[in-house]
Protein backbone atom coordinates (compact mmCIF):
# COMPACT_ATOMS: atom_id res chain seq x y z
CA UNK A 1 0.00 0.00 0.00
CA UNK A 2 1.69 3.33 -1.04
CA UNK A 3 2.57 6.07 2.06
CA UNK A 4 0.50 8.38 0.26
CA UNK A 5 -2.50 6.15 0.05
CA UNK A 6 -5.48 8.10 2.18
CA UNK A 7 -6.92 7.00 5.46
CA UNK A 8 -10.45 6.00 5.29
CA UNK A 9 -12.86 7.33 8.19
CA UNK A 10 -16.65 7.00 8.64
CA UNK A 11 -19.80 7.43 10.53
CA UNK A 12 -23.60 7.89 10.18
CA UNK A 13 -23.28 11.43 9.96
CA UNK A 14 -21.09 14.81 11.66
CA UNK A 15 -20.19 13.22 14.97
CA UNK A 16 -17.23 11.57 13.97
CA UNK A 17 -15.35 14.83 12.91
CA UNK A 18 -14.80 15.18 16.28
CA UNK A 19 -12.45 11.47 15.55
CA UNK A 20 -11.40 13.55 12.65
CA UNK A 21 -9.72 16.54 14.53
CA UNK A 22 -7.66 14.04 16.50
CA UNK A 23 -6.61 11.82 13.87
CA UNK A 24 -5.28 15.20 11.88
CA UNK A 25 -3.84 17.04 14.68
CA UNK A 26 -1.49 13.67 15.40
CA UNK A 27 -1.05 12.66 11.87
CA UNK A 28 -0.75 16.34 9.85
CA UNK A 29 0.79 15.13 6.81
CA UNK A 30 -2.10 12.19 6.00
CA UNK A 31 -4.91 12.53 3.17
CA UNK A 32 -7.88 11.38 4.84
CA UNK A 33 -11.67 10.64 2.96
CA UNK A 34 -14.80 11.36 5.46
CA UNK A 35 -17.57 9.65 4.33
CA UNK A 36 -21.00 10.61 6.52
CA UNK A 37 -23.68 8.27 5.70
CA UNK A 38 -26.41 10.68 6.70
CA UNK A 39 -28.88 9.51 4.13
CA UNK A 40 -29.46 6.56 6.39
CA UNK A 41 -28.74 8.12 10.04
CA UNK A 42 -28.85 7.80 12.46
CA UNK A 43 -27.23 4.50 13.63
CA UNK A 44 -28.00 4.53 17.30
CA UNK A 45 -31.81 3.48 17.21
CA UNK A 46 -31.32 1.41 13.92
CA UNK A 47 -31.14 -2.75 14.38
CA UNK A 48 -27.87 -4.49 14.62
CA UNK A 49 -28.44 -5.96 10.98
CA UNK A 50 -28.95 -2.94 9.12
CA UNK A 51 -26.04 -1.02 10.88
CA UNK A 52 -23.77 -4.17 9.92
CA UNK A 53 -24.70 -4.06 6.36
CA UNK A 54 -24.13 -0.07 6.11
CA UNK A 55 -21.07 -0.39 7.88
CA UNK A 56 -19.18 -3.27 5.40
CA UNK A 57 -21.02 -1.37 2.36
CA UNK A 58 -18.94 1.90 2.88
CA UNK A 59 -15.70 -0.69 4.56
CA UNK A 60 -15.86 -1.90 0.71
CA UNK A 61 -16.58 1.56 -0.89
CA UNK A 62 -13.76 3.10 0.82
CA UNK A 63 -11.55 0.37 0.06
CA UNK A 64 -12.77 -0.41 -3.59
CA UNK A 65 -13.11 3.03 -4.86
CA UNK A 66 -10.63 5.02 -2.80
CA UNK A 67 -7.58 2.71 -2.20
CA UNK A 68 -7.37 3.55 1.72
CA UNK A 69 -4.59 2.50 3.84
CA UNK A 70 -6.31 1.95 7.12
CA UNK A 71 -9.93 2.52 8.29
CA UNK A 72 -11.42 4.46 11.05
CA UNK A 73 -15.20 3.37 12.12
CA UNK A 74 -15.97 7.09 13.99
CA UNK A 75 -19.03 5.14 15.29
CA UNK A 76 -19.68 3.70 18.44
CA UNK A 77 -22.80 2.22 17.15
CA UNK A 78 -21.26 0.59 13.81
CA UNK A 79 -18.11 -0.53 15.93
CA UNK A 80 -20.54 -2.26 17.98
CA UNK A 81 -22.14 -4.01 15.57
CA UNK A 82 -19.75 -4.44 12.67
CA UNK A 83 -15.90 -3.94 13.43
CA UNK A 84 -15.10 -7.90 13.79
CA UNK A 85 -16.85 -8.60 10.14
CA UNK A 86 -15.06 -5.49 8.54
CA UNK A 87 -11.77 -7.01 9.99
CA UNK A 88 -12.87 -10.52 8.94
CA UNK A 89 -13.51 -8.99 5.12
CA UNK A 90 -10.69 -6.92 4.84
CA UNK A 91 -7.67 -8.58 6.72
CA UNK A 92 -4.85 -6.78 4.99
CA UNK A 93 -6.02 -3.19 6.33
CA UNK A 94 -5.84 -1.24 10.17
CA UNK A 95 -9.47 -1.42 11.11
CA UNK A 96 -9.64 1.01 14.30
CA UNK A 97 -13.11 1.34 15.85
CA UNK A 98 -14.50 3.60 18.62
CA UNK A 99 -15.59 2.39 22.23
CA UNK A 100 -16.68 4.08 24.97
CA UNK A 101 -13.74 5.14 27.19
CA UNK A 102 -15.15 2.92 29.72
CA UNK A 103 -11.93 1.93 31.11
CA UNK A 104 -9.76 5.16 31.49
CA UNK A 105 -13.07 6.34 33.36
CA UNK A 106 -12.98 3.97 35.57
CA UNK A 107 -9.34 4.29 36.37
CA UNK A 108 -9.36 7.86 36.84
CA UNK A 109 -12.76 7.76 39.66
CA UNK A 110 -11.62 8.66 43.05
CA UNK A 111 -15.89 7.72 44.41
CA UNK A 112 -16.05 4.26 42.22
CA UNK A 113 -18.92 5.62 40.18
CA UNK A 114 -18.73 6.36 36.38
CA UNK A 115 -21.39 7.65 34.02
CA UNK A 116 -22.00 6.35 30.50
CA UNK A 117 -24.16 8.65 27.72
CA UNK A 118 -24.52 6.23 24.77
CA UNK A 119 -26.72 5.59 21.68
CA UNK A 120 -29.18 2.91 22.19
CA UNK A 121 -27.47 0.73 19.78
CA UNK A 122 -24.27 0.78 21.96
CA UNK A 123 -25.40 0.77 25.07
CA UNK A 124 -27.64 -2.44 24.15
CA UNK A 125 -24.67 -4.38 22.35
CA UNK A 126 -22.74 -7.16 23.79
CA UNK A 127 -19.71 -5.88 23.10
CA UNK A 128 -20.64 -2.78 25.53
CA UNK A 129 -21.60 -5.51 28.28
CA UNK A 130 -18.27 -7.32 28.21
CA UNK A 131 -16.52 -3.78 28.56
CA UNK A 132 -18.68 -2.86 31.29
CA UNK A 133 -17.73 -6.15 32.90
CA UNK A 134 -13.95 -6.34 32.20
CA UNK A 135 -14.01 -2.59 34.78
CA UNK A 136 -12.39 -3.14 37.61
CA UNK A 137 -13.90 -4.69 40.76
CA UNK A 138 -15.66 -2.59 42.65
CA UNK A 139 -16.60 0.53 40.66
CA UNK A 140 -20.27 1.14 39.19
CA UNK A 141 -20.94 1.87 36.10
CA UNK A 142 -24.70 3.86 35.29
CA UNK A 143 -25.60 3.49 31.99
CA UNK A 144 -27.82 6.37 30.19
CA UNK A 145 -29.15 5.45 26.56
CA UNK A 146 -29.54 8.90 24.80
CA UNK A 147 -32.01 8.32 22.42
CA UNK A 148 -32.69 11.39 20.22
CA UNK A 149 -29.57 13.05 21.08
CA UNK A 150 -27.26 12.55 18.18
CA UNK A 151 -29.78 13.23 15.81
CA UNK A 152 -30.51 16.70 17.45
CA UNK A 153 -26.99 17.52 17.62
CA UNK A 154 -26.73 16.92 13.65
CA UNK A 155 -29.92 18.69 12.86
CA UNK A 156 -29.01 21.78 15.24
CA UNK A 157 -25.60 22.04 12.72
CA UNK A 158 -27.85 22.06 9.30
CA UNK A 159 -29.58 24.95 10.58
CA UNK A 160 -28.97 28.44 8.50
CA UNK A 161 -27.03 29.91 11.54
CA UNK A 162 -25.69 26.81 13.64
CA UNK A 163 -23.84 27.13 17.01
CA UNK A 164 -20.61 28.62 17.37
CA UNK A 165 -18.16 25.97 18.22
CA UNK A 166 -15.91 26.16 20.95
CA UNK A 167 -13.35 24.97 22.66
CA UNK A 168 -14.24 21.00 21.79
CA UNK A 169 -18.23 21.94 22.11
CA UNK A 170 -21.13 23.56 21.35
CA UNK A 171 -21.42 26.59 23.95
CA UNK A 172 -24.18 27.81 22.40
CA UNK A 173 -26.15 24.86 22.03
CA UNK A 174 -29.76 25.44 22.13
CA UNK A 175 -33.42 23.77 21.35
CA UNK A 176 -34.32 19.90 21.31
CA UNK A 177 -30.05 19.41 21.98
CA UNK A 178 -30.30 21.52 25.22
CA UNK A 179 -33.51 19.68 26.39
CA UNK A 180 -32.21 16.40 25.68
CA UNK A 181 -28.67 16.99 27.29
CA UNK A 182 -30.27 18.53 30.09
CA UNK A 183 -32.76 15.05 30.33
CA UNK A 184 -30.25 12.42 30.57
CA UNK A 185 -27.54 13.98 32.74
CA UNK A 186 -30.58 14.61 35.26
CA UNK A 187 -31.42 10.64 35.10
CA UNK A 188 -27.48 9.69 35.16
CA UNK A 189 -26.68 12.30 38.20
CA UNK A 190 -25.71 13.03 41.00
CA UNK A 191 -22.48 13.98 39.78
CA UNK A 192 -19.49 15.08 42.09
CA UNK A 193 -16.80 14.74 44.34
CA UNK A 194 -19.22 13.35 46.94
CA UNK A 195 -19.79 9.67 47.68
CA UNK A 196 -22.23 7.81 45.46
CA UNK A 197 -21.86 10.70 42.95
CA UNK A 198 -19.82 10.35 39.43
CA UNK A 199 -17.38 11.82 39.22
CA UNK A 200 -16.63 10.84 35.75
CA UNK A 201 -18.62 10.77 32.86
CA UNK A 202 -18.15 9.24 29.25
CA UNK A 203 -19.03 10.59 25.81
CA UNK A 204 -20.08 7.16 24.23
CA UNK A 205 -21.28 8.75 21.53
CA UNK A 206 -18.78 10.72 18.64
CA UNK A 207 -22.29 12.90 18.22
CA UNK A 208 -21.94 14.38 21.93
CA UNK A 209 -18.27 16.01 22.01
CA UNK A 210 -20.40 18.75 19.96
CA UNK A 211 -21.94 19.41 23.41
CA UNK A 212 -19.22 18.58 25.91
CA UNK A 213 -18.68 22.54 26.88
CA UNK A 214 -22.66 22.72 27.85
CA UNK A 215 -22.40 18.98 29.58
CA UNK A 216 -19.40 20.05 31.43
CA UNK A 217 -21.38 23.38 32.69
CA UNK A 218 -24.33 21.30 34.11
CA UNK A 219 -22.08 18.50 35.65
CA UNK A 220 -19.44 20.61 37.06
CA UNK A 221 -15.85 20.67 36.70
CA UNK A 222 -15.22 18.48 39.07
CA UNK A 223 -16.39 16.01 37.35
CA UNK A 224 -14.07 14.64 34.66
CA UNK A 225 -14.96 13.85 30.96
CA UNK A 226 -13.54 11.25 28.54
CA UNK A 227 -14.51 10.81 24.95
CA UNK A 228 -12.37 8.43 22.18
CA UNK A 229 -11.19 11.25 19.58
CA UNK A 230 -6.86 11.02 21.00
CA UNK A 231 -6.75 7.30 21.65
CA UNK A 232 -8.45 6.21 18.58
CA UNK A 233 -5.86 8.53 16.76
CA UNK A 234 -2.39 7.60 19.08
CA UNK A 235 -3.68 3.88 17.80
CA UNK A 236 -4.30 4.67 14.01
CA UNK A 237 -0.78 6.30 13.87
CA UNK A 238 0.59 3.29 15.77
CA UNK A 239 -0.72 0.66 13.23
CA UNK A 240 0.38 2.66 9.99
CA UNK A 241 3.96 3.52 12.10
CA UNK A 242 4.71 -0.03 12.30
CA UNK A 243 3.56 -1.52 8.30
CA UNK A 244 6.04 1.48 7.01
CA UNK A 245 2.93 3.53 5.92
CA UNK A 246 2.98 6.91 7.92
CA UNK A 247 2.99 9.72 5.41
CA UNK A 248 5.89 11.86 5.39
CA UNK A 249 4.54 15.48 3.13
CA UNK A 250 1.24 16.59 2.80
CA UNK A 251 -0.26 16.04 -0.99
CA UNK A 252 -1.39 19.08 -2.45
CA UNK A 253 -4.13 17.14 -4.49
CA UNK A 254 -6.84 17.43 -1.48
CA UNK A 255 -8.53 20.62 -0.04
CA UNK A 256 -7.02 20.62 3.38
CA UNK A 257 -5.56 17.06 3.38
CA UNK A 258 -9.81 16.40 3.82
CA UNK A 259 -11.90 14.86 1.34
CA UNK A 260 -15.99 14.85 2.26
CA UNK A 261 -18.38 12.34 1.09
CA UNK A 262 -21.99 12.12 2.40
CA UNK A 263 -24.96 10.22 1.21
CA UNK A 264 -27.23 12.45 2.33
CA UNK A 265 -27.65 16.16 2.55
CA UNK A 266 -24.26 17.30 2.62
CA UNK A 267 -24.96 20.90 4.13
CA UNK A 268 -24.41 19.97 7.79
CA UNK A 269 -21.63 17.91 6.86
CA UNK A 270 -20.03 21.31 5.43
CA UNK A 271 -20.99 23.23 8.00
CA UNK A 272 -19.76 21.56 10.96
CA UNK A 273 -16.21 20.63 9.28
CA UNK A 274 -15.91 24.84 8.54
CA UNK A 275 -16.26 25.21 12.16
CA UNK A 276 -14.77 21.97 13.87
CA UNK A 277 -11.94 21.94 11.32
CA UNK A 278 -11.40 24.95 9.67
CA UNK A 279 -11.79 23.30 6.59
CA UNK A 280 -13.95 25.10 4.21
CA UNK A 281 -14.70 22.62 0.78
CA UNK A 282 -17.75 21.57 -1.27
CA UNK A 283 -19.57 17.62 -0.01
CA UNK A 284 -19.36 14.93 -3.13
CA UNK A 285 -23.06 13.52 -2.83
CA UNK A 286 -22.92 9.43 -2.83
CA UNK A 287 -26.08 7.22 -3.69
CA UNK A 288 -27.41 5.92 -0.03
CA UNK A 289 -27.82 3.07 -0.70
Amino acid sequence: MPHHAPIGVFDSGIGGLSVLQALRAEMPAEQFIYLADTGNAPYGERGDAFVMRRTQTLARYLVQQHGVKAMVIACNTATAAAIDQVRQRFPHLPVVGVEPAVKPAAMASRTGHIAVMATRGTATSSRFAKLVASMPHGVQCRVQACDGLASAIEAELAQDDPSTLVDGGARALHGRTLELCSQYLAALGPFGSEAGAADTLVLGCTHYVFAQAFIQDVIGTKVQIFSTGGPVALQTQRLLAARGQLATAQSSDLVGGVRLLSTGDGNSLAQAAQRWLGIKTEVRRLSAR
